[in-house]
């Protein structure tokens, strides 16, 4: 099963997630994370045509990863058919209320089209 969940800064324990725990924001080396650019373009900006610009350039950056070399989204999709991973990131927050506008919503969509056989759970 592939969902994600919010990363919150000291978080006890039994407030996390049970499962694998992958952060997915900018800064990491994740494979689904988005880059430093795309997210200071959208961050902070409640607007529509921000946000489509952000999916449409973040779903082409994770298709040319996936060409370029689809390991890394092969490892995720068999550790998900096997454990529950969730994938982090920091939304909702102020600059980002909408948990809707997260790049792991779309990241799970990606993987979802890439494999229709994952479990994929969105929030609600």
């Amino acid at each position: 099963m592939l969902a994600r969940y919010t990363m919150v800064r000291g978080a006890p324990a039994s407030q996390l997630p049970k499962g694998v725990r992958q952060d997915t924001r900018k800064h990491t080396r994740h494979v689904l994370r988005p880059t430093a650019e795309l997210v200071e373009a959208v961050l902070g900006h409640d607007d529509a045509a921000a946000w489509r610009d952000f999916a449409k350039a973040y779903h082409e950056l994770l298709a040319e990863r996936f060409a370029e070399d689809r390991t890394p989204f092969d490892a995720l999709a068999d550790l998900a058919r096997s454990e529950r991973v969730y994938l982090g990131c920091n939304c909702p927050t102020a600059k980002q209320p909408d948990v809707r506008r997260c790049h792991t919503v779309l990241a799970l969509a990606f993987m979802r089209e890439k494999y229709p056989d994952l479990e994929v759970v969105e929030p609600k």
